[in-house]
């Protein structure tokens, strides 16, 4: 690394491997970089600026993308990213990319990663992993996503629920004071995403119990890193309250279904 580069904190993934080189974001390539690489360049030729750009891949496994200037918010989260204007933008941009992605055709033959994926599929590519660190905000406005590492087909109201686990956020409020500022108040804050994005009725309904389902599949996806070994997962699950920290939020989602589809419908 040269005096120019400038390594970029934030994510779990690809922790301490991300370094911004000028105008350019340096990082390790994923398996798929080939079919992702294309899919972020349909996007833009369709008018979605909100992503990075591809510039190329490395003969060492890695690639290059545009870096996009702005403010992102790593936990613990502060006030600014977490009030209700900021988190209706990302409603906001959340549909945007939805719409642009519907007219972009996914290529069925590319391995999408299975790790936060819908496991009912779909026919649009989700981007899976909509958090706080892969927000960028501009003038307290989410300007743009990056990180399409883990984008999967999937439907639009997978891609919600995920964002809704991180923005509202869907933890009980001991979890939630662990990471976030305190007095969020998640039902109407659920509301709010939901309303920006402009999600209809019949997926209003399915909202509570689709976040379950995404709780689920992150939780399996922790496990697996787990398992494995990978110490950046070893060390969030121990700082954040182990497998217990799991279970309380399950079943405190479980037991606030109501309470959310109320907030979501009334």
């Amino acid at each position: 690394m040269t005096a120019e580069d400038e390594a970029l904190a934030g994510g779990m993934v690809n922790a301490g491997a991300v370094f911004r080189r000028g105008t350019l974001v340096d990082r390790p390539a994923p398996r798929n970089a080939h079919a992702l690489h294309a899919h972020l360049l349909a996007l833009k030729e369709h008018g979605f600026d909100a992503a990075p750009a591809p510039v190329g891949l490395t003969a060492n496994g890695r690639e290059q993308l545009t870096f996009l200037p702005g403010d992102v918010a790593l936990p613990p989260f502060p006030d600014w990213a977490m009030t209700r204007s900021a988190l209706a933008s990302v409603g906001s941009l959340l549909r945007r990319l939805h719409e642009i992605s519907e007219a972009v055709a996914v290529d069925p033959r590319a391995k999408w990663p299975r790790d936060l994926a819908d496991p009912e599929g779909g026919t649009m590519l989700c981007h899976n992993d909509v958090c706080p660190e892969n927000v960028v905000f501009r003038d307290g406005r989410a300007a743009a996503l990056i990180d399409f590492d883990l984008a999967a087909p999937g439907r639009p109201l997978w891609d919600i629920a995920m964002a809704a686990r991180y923005w509202a956020p869907m933890l009980d409020p001991a979890s939630a004071a662990a990471l976030y500022p305190r007095g969020l108040d998640a039902p109407a804050r659920l509301r709010v995403l939901a309303d920006s994005y402009g999600l209809p009725a019949r997926d209003r309904a399915e909202l509570p119990a689709v976040i379950e389902q995404a709780t689920e599949v992150s939780r399996a996806f922790t496990a697996r890193r787990v398992a494995d070994g990978d110490p950046v997962h070893l060390q969030a699950l121990a700082e954040r309250g182990g497998w217990e920290r799991w279970d309380r939020v399950q079943t405190w989602l479980a037991d606030h279904r109501k309470t959310f589809a109320a907030a979501l419908l009334d």
